[in-house]
């Protein structure tokens, strides 16, 4: 029986041919890397390969690195596979990994989106036989609105939050949903303040994208300076004692987990607004159409649901077990918790 192209082990994606993994979640010696989230882009490695808009993110997030950086579509060859990013439309940065060999195409998509954001390289369709798809909203109720309209809706919620003198603090992930967030803020409303952690990503990222201006909240910032305000900051920060100097303050969250019915609730959260960075159900099931691939992969998320609906359509689909997360439940990165705005 002929080895698979990719198989999965208790390392990660594992090439044999190449002997190179595809986001392992243990230490390799060669790792080709997907994008900069701490689920897929993990310390200890001995060489990375990556795009080179994720060189920059994954050095402040790990640290002292061996890594190099491919662009979009550049083939490299290892022991005769042919390996190439292509965008994931994610973040920036974030890729699909195009693996040939012998006229066999396999693509690995780590976490993806279709939707342009305009900050991140939009998705490119890319055919294969074998497609490995995240899933982790892998359910026909998981539906997202245009970007635009969401946006609207978050900068008319600031400011009414201002005309009432309260400052308004919106949670969004640290790599990826918070510069997506700041992007599209409008500064006409009024001064936009980050956490430390978001800032200090942001500013890796300024030299790719232009952002609006920010202010980094420390120890001198003023109770009375926030007033009427946004403040972009992680999930963690909520409940936190950093919080307690934005008093009065209210607070909303981008996420797509805010499409269920009381996932605001539970996180106490007074405002939710449904924005992911990963696929919705019809997103998911365009792009694996768009592939032409016969055989699907379905891995995080919503896996076995997904992977039975595809069998039901024709499609020889499987799961298999990753340890990957998707960034709407990613652990914030140490190096991006290293702020001085602790009270």
């Amino acid at each position: 029986m002929r080895q698979p192209l990719l198989a999965f082990n208790d390392k990660g994606i594992y090439c044999a041919q190449a002997n190179v993994y595809l986001d392992p979640w243990r230490p390799v010696d060669n790792a080709i890397i997907t994008h900069g989230h701490s689920d897929h882009s993990r310390w200890g490695h001995k060489h990375y390969i990556t795009h080179h808009m994720n060189v920059p993110i994954i050095k402040h997030r790990l640290g002292d690195i061996v890594v190099t950086g491919k662009n979009w579509g550049e083939t490299f060859t290892i022991n005769g596979v042919t390996f190439s990013f292509h965008p994931a439309g994610h973040i920036i940065g974030s890729a699909q990994v195009r693996v040939e060999h012998k006229g066999e195409v396999w693509v690995f998509t780590g976490d993806y989106k279709t939707e342009d954001d305009g900050i991140s390289t939009p998705y490119e369709v890319v055919k294969c036989h074998t497609f490995i798809t995240e899933n982790t909203f892998g359910l026909p109720a998981f539906k997202w609105l245009p970007q635009t309209e969401v946006m609207d809706d978050v900068n008319n919620w600031w400011a009414t939050n201002r005309a009432d003198g309260k400052t308004s603090v919106l949670f969004g992930y640290t790599l990826g949903k918070a510069q997506r967030l700041l992007k599209y803020l409008d500064p006409n409303i009024g001064r936009i303040y980050t956490h430390g952690a978001v800032e200090n990503m942001t500013q890796v990222l300024r030299s790719m994208v232009s952002f609006p201006e920010t202010i980094r909240i420390t120890k001198e910032t003023k109770k009375e300076d926030l007033l009427g305000s946004i403040v972009l900051a992680p999930p963690s920060a909520h409940g936190s004692t950093w919080i307690r100097k934005m008093t009065p303050y209210v607070t909303g969250s981008a996420s797509g987990w805010m499409a269920f019915r009381g996932a605001r609730r539970r996180r106490a959260i007074d405002k939710g607004f449904v924005m992911s960075d990963h696929c919705d159900w019809q997103g998911l099931l365009e792009s694996i159409q768009a592939t032409g691939a016969e055989k699907i992969i379905c891995t995080h998320g919503y896996s076995d649901i997904f992977s039975t609906y595809l069998r039901e359509q024709g499609y020889d689909a499987r799961t298999e077990q990753t340890q990957y997360e998707g960034d709407e439940g990613e652990v914030e990165n140490k190096a991006d918790a290293e702020t001085d705005e602790q009270p």
